[in-house]
């Protein structure tokens, strides 16, 4: 069945950047949108729902609409005003918002957004008579519907990532911490838990499980870091994160943006200052009076392979000790690998490939619009231009921003206006001095 009306703009994926930017579209009546995602509701990395967490970044930068459109009904300080909890937030004293209470939040957002289509499938994309025809499949009802639109936005996120040498069907006992928390119960019966990374994810799990190892629970963490080191988070590092450097950096060399990534790891991937004083000062108390505990740290280990071992429900890790060059073996009962997420490409654009502009090594060409097609103003891209556009792509406190340049680019003039100079320092020269 062919729908006649003709959208503006169809979202897929509903997470928090095309969240936001359905909220931020809310008041453009000069724009008809539509967001499908194949979930059921907005469910934000439930397996990591843990007591006490917060989110990296204060709450300003992180809501769905504040960097953009500060008065918006939809910003999370109005959520508080509503829900009647302004006040205790404010009486708290702390701008980080829980991860719980961001979720709920987010939750309450798409709960006032009828544009927001959950339980529905993409499952086919293509472009006729200038326009995108989308497929969808209702997960419930199986029902097929086609909708027809002028420019899409492609919010699919990014998924776990495991190791290539993982193989579920026969490691059984291998998880990701994506799902943590639906097997914490199974992980506590184990009576240990080998974790495998380095960020934030990992320490989060070893900090909740730590004070199991008072009863005996086994704790194990592994990292190839050369320590545990955490996020940096100085306030003229940040600037790094702002408008100014996403401009400087897309205007680089593919190969140099390339080679400056691999340098940022402390600027995305470590782990809160606070939650590392936190674990140390847990272990600090767990023994005293030389008290022992059942708790290994070690850093510079690589994992390289993990099999059944001969005994019955355990597994032998193998890794290597890079400083030394030591290969050595452990054996575990449960592994959590907090190994991130990476972007799979959705298998719907091989419908509109002809569409879509890449680099030579076939990642997309995304625009600074962030667009991927051939005319630069009608698919969009939300979080998969990490090397384009710098490490902050995932980041939620550049969400709002980069809705900001969509919905310009979409009404071609200026709805929110994306700040573009706010930091102190200069991050290149326009010309280099010629010499005398």
């Amino acid at each position: 069945m062919h729908t006649q009306q003709i959208y503006s703009i169809i979202g897929i994926g509903i997470g928090p950047f095309n969240l936001g930017l359905a909220a931020l579209l809310e008041p453009v009546q000069e724009v008809n949108a539509l967001f499908f995602d194949q979930t059921d509701a907005f469910d934000w990395h439930p397996g990591l729902m843990l007591q006490h967490t917060t989110l990296q970044d204060p709450f300003m930068g992180t809501d769905l609409v504040t960097m953009a459109d500060p008065t918006s009904r939809f910003s999370f300080l109005n959520f508080l005003k509503k829900t009647g909890r302004l006040f205790q937030f404010f009486i708290r004293h702390d701008f980080y918002m829980l991860r719980r209470e961001y979720n709920i939040y987010c939750k309450w957002v798409a709960a006032q957004l009828p544009n927001c289509r959950f339980s529905h499938r993409v499952t086919k994309v293509t472009y006729t008579e200038g326009l995108y025809q989308v497929t969808v499949s209702h997960t419930r009802t199986g029902e097929t519907t086609t909708y027809q639109a002028e420019r899409l936005v492609i919010g699919t996120g990014t998924q776990p990532y495991m190791p290539p040498f993982i193989d579920n069907n026969r490691l059984p006992g291998v998880i990701h911490s994506s799902e943590y928390l639906s097997a914490k119960k199974d992980i506590l019966q184990q009576g240990s838990l080998t974790i495998v990374g380095s960020g934030q994810s990992a320490a989060e799990v070893f900090y909740d499980l730590l004070p199991e190892a008072q009863n005996g629970f086994r704790l194990h963490w592994f990292t190839r870091s050369d320590r545990f080191f955490p996020m940096e988070h100085s306030k003229l590092t940040l600037e790094i994160s702002s408008p100014d450097y996403v401009s400087y950096f897309y205007r680089l060399p593919a190969d140099r943006r390339a080679s400056i990534l691999r340098t940022q790891n402390s600027l995305s991937k470590g782990i809160n200052y606070s939650l590392i004083d936190q674990i140390y000062d847990m272990l600090y108390e767990m023994t005293v009076g030389g008290k022992k505990v059942p708790v290994q740290l070690r850093a510079n280990c690589e994992l390289t392979s993990i099999t059944p071992a001969l005994q019955d429900k355990l597994y032998t890790l193998q890794f290597m000790q890079l400083q030394q060059q030591t290969p050595f073996s452990h054996q575990a009962s449960s592994i959590l690998l907090a190994t991130g997420y990476r972007y799979n490409e959705p298998a719907f654009l091989q419908g509109i490939s002809e569409r879509i502009c890449r680099m030579h090594n076939g990642a997309f060409d995304v625009q600074r619009n962030y667009t991927i097609d051939v005319n630069g103003q009608e698919i969009f891209l939300q979080n998969a231009e990490t090397h384009t556009h710098g490490f902050t792509a995932p980041d939620l406190s550049m969400g709002a921003y980069r809705n900001s340049w969509i919905i310009n680019t979409i009404t071609g003039r200026e709805i929110y206006h994306p700040e573009e100079r706010i930091a102190y320092q200069d991050f290149g020269v326009t010309a280099l001095p010629q010499p005398v």
